[in-house]
């Protein structure tokens, strides 16, 4: 497994809080204009340059919304030509233009991410608080579909649209996609608690994606639900009738991953967080190195020490390769080493 004490796997920039839409679950709590106080393209630049000197970790372009920034193809041909490979995660707006398609694919893109949380415009319009969403974001999609551009399609799962995610897989296996990036949302920025699916249901959606996953061209990923590893690597344990120790992690991507581990955020001020659904100061990269804060802060190095962490989580064989969402354990109980409040597993120490 990678040391991610010294570099992550996947770097998030937020280029700006701007964006046209109004999510219901939106961390950012997104704005419809820009921030004076964004980094500049020679800011932005530096911190390109600090992240290709980290490993080259996967860099994703996010918000807000990337399109609001005019500047943002400059970034994103500067990255590339650095040697990282770049995703980014546009919303649904009459910015996403078939040329602006095109340009992207041009300097070398890797991959174009659009959420669908819905698989009717009723559901996904609701959800992202924007009437017309669905239908620009089906037109973009076509889009990409024509310009053979890999899709990734992101859905955050709330308790708006848990009985439309098998409607929802199935529109996804008709575009073509590359990776279905399940979200589960964590009551941050405009989340709410209540939004939330319960433990059970967690679980229910980790059994119903495990055995999805077999069934369908698109690879699955989860995002804010590291305990869906603990779940299958659970199921591989019995199957084989093995101590979980004995159970090799091959469920794919890297292991392991979780806020601060692997893991770093950056936003549109340069404000550096262990994720975007943990907000957690750590440092800005103005007046401190990316690598320093990502290595040394006492915040990112106590979320990469199982050691630290409480409750269940810190007796919990499978800490190593879930540790629990340690996002959501801030959320719900202000201690971001608590217990993830939405795991129902109940560990097993003698394992």
């Amino acid at each position: 497994m990678p040391d991610y004490n010294q570099a992550p796997f996947i770097t998030i920039w937020e280029v700006t809080r701007a964006c046209a839409l109004k999510c219901l679950h939106c961390r950012a709590e997104a704005q419809y204009h820009r921030d004076p106080r964004e980094l500049t393209i020679e800011e932005g630049k530096r911190l390109i340059d600090q992240i290709a000197e980290m490993e080259s970790p996967l860099l994703v372009f996010t918000g807000g919304d990337p399109l609001m920034r005019e500047d943002i193809f400059e970034f994103m041909e500067y990255a590339i030509h650095k040697g990282l490979r770049v995703s980014m995660t546009p919303s649904a707006t009459p910015k996403v233009t078939k040329e602006a398609m095109r340009r992207s694919k041009e300097v070398g893109l890797a991959r174009w991410a659009f959420s669908l949380d819905g698989s009717t415009a009723e559901i996904h319009d609701y959800f992202r608080g924007t009437k017309g969403s669905y239908e620009l974001t089906m037109k973009s999609i076509q889009y990409l579909m024509e310009l053979e551009m890999p899709i990734q399609i992101n859905t955050t799962v709330s308790r708006f649209n848990i009985h439309d995610l098998e409607n929802i897989a199935r529109k996804i296996e008709q575009f073509g996609t590359e990776l279905w990036s399940v979200f589960f949302l964590v009551p941050t920025g405009r989340g709410q608690i209540k939004d939330m699916v319960s433990p059970v249901q967690h679980e229910e959606v980790f059994r119903w994606l495990h055995q999805l996953k077999s069934k369908v061209s698109f690879d699955i990923k989860t995002t804010a639900a590291p305990h869906y590893r603990r779940y299958v690597m659970q199921q591989q344990a019995e199957e084989i009738n093995s101590p979980i120790k004995k159970v090799r992690d091959n469920i794919g991507r890297a292991a392991g991953i979780n806020d601060g581990k692997g893991f770093v955020f950056i936003s549109h001020i340069g404000d550096v967080y262990p994720s975007g659904f943990l907000p957690v100061l750590a440092g800005n990269v103005r007046n401190i190195p990316l690598a320093d804060i990502y290595r040394h802060s006492p915040i990112f190095t106590s979320l990469r020490d199982p050691n630290q962490y409480k409750g269940k989580c810190g007796v919990c064989e499978y800490r190593e390769v879930c540790g629990g969402s340690r996002a959501r354990a801030y959320a719900v109980t202000g201690d971001y080493l608590e217990s993830d409040p939405f795991c129902i597993y109940q560990p097993n120490i003698q394992k």
